[in-house]
């Protein structure tokens, strides 16, 4: 039986993730900073190493006898003072040392749909950089790139709530984002394969116009769209770039991007975002990410 080690597995990936390797017969070894974070998901993990990926001396024997290393480490909001560089780039390079030492069988690394194309952006820079590391490492490797979670597209579920949903421009800039469960059967579906790079989206292709009647609709609210010109969009960020730090401007920055170009990745997956949304609109979601260590 192979031995999976689990890194972010209590972010929103992270738990599907854990799910599908138990699913699919691995054993589970999960990285978590607080091994009581783990707790809901006991029954599908084997072993939980505690430690934290900025802190290599905790990390002694996590890949002890592993075969496959899978990381969804990074930081969506920062936080604890934390950079992007230290985390989406120098935990994984922590990891990814572990991991050469050990001689591990492949890894994985889950990154973001059309990284090249947006390294200019500080939250995906780190990314970029470790991408790069990891494809000249010499292990056999895979780097996964989703097209979006659901659980991002909660925003809209919460604009819709307050009464008015936003979209830059004309609002039909297309995204398909992916729901955690689909995300993970490929990956692990992926571990025996030999590819070295997946681009991947859910199955329904939408504007972000439809994505916000999707909100209002599962409501039962009458739906109020604003749109934004794409030059406020661009004047807000020259102003937050200039005025804020990459704490604050990071995630918009990124945020703003997305929202404006086309995002369409290959489509996989039987999760609906319309389902998604009447599961999560009567309760206050726990699905956010924060920063995955």
């Amino acid at each position: 039986m192979k031995k999976v080690l689990v890194t972010g597995a209590t972010g929103y990936l992270g738990h599907y993730l854990v799910k599908e390797f138990n699913k699919q017969g691995y054993r589970v070894r999960a990285l978590a900073r607080n091994a009581n974070k783990l707790e809901d998901l006991k029954e599908y993990i084997d072993e939980v190493f505690e430690g934290e990926v900025t802190k290599p001396e905790t990390l002694i024997g996590i890949c002890d006898g592993i075969d496959v290393v899978i990381s969804s480490i990074g930081i969506t909001k920062q936080k604890d003072g934390l950079t992007y560089m230290d985390v989406d780039y120098q935990g994984n390079m922590n990891l990814l040392e572990k991991a050469k030492k050990e001689s591990i069988s492949k890894f994985i690394y889950v990154s973001v749909f059309n990284s090249e194309k947006m390294k200019n952006l500080k939250g995906i820079q780190a990314k970029v950089r470790f991408e790069e590391e990891l494809k000249k490492s010499g292990l056999d490797y895979l780097i996964v790139y989703p097209n979006g979670f659901f659980s991002d597209m909660l925003d809209y579920l919460k604009m819709a709530k307050k009464g008015r949903g936003y979209v830059f421009g004309s609002g039909e800039f297309r995204i398909n984002p992916i729901h955690g469960e689909d995300l993970a059967e490929v990956c692990v579906n992926a571990v025996t394969g030999e590819e070295k790079e997946i681009n991947v989206g859910g199955p329904d292709i939408l504007t972000h116009n439809e994505i916000v009647v999707i909100a209002f609709e599962s409501l039962n609210k009458k739906i109020k769209i604003s749109r934004i010109p794409i030059w406020l969009s661009n004047f807000i960020l020259a102003t937050l770039r200039f005025f804020t730090s990459v704490k604050t401007y990071g995630p918009i920055e990124f945020f703003m991007t997305v929202l404006t170009r086309e995002m369409v990745a290959p489509t996989y997956g039987k999760h609906h975002l319309k389902d998604f949304f009447l599961e999560n609109k009567d309760e206050r979601s726990n699905l956010k990410q924060e920063c995955n260590l």
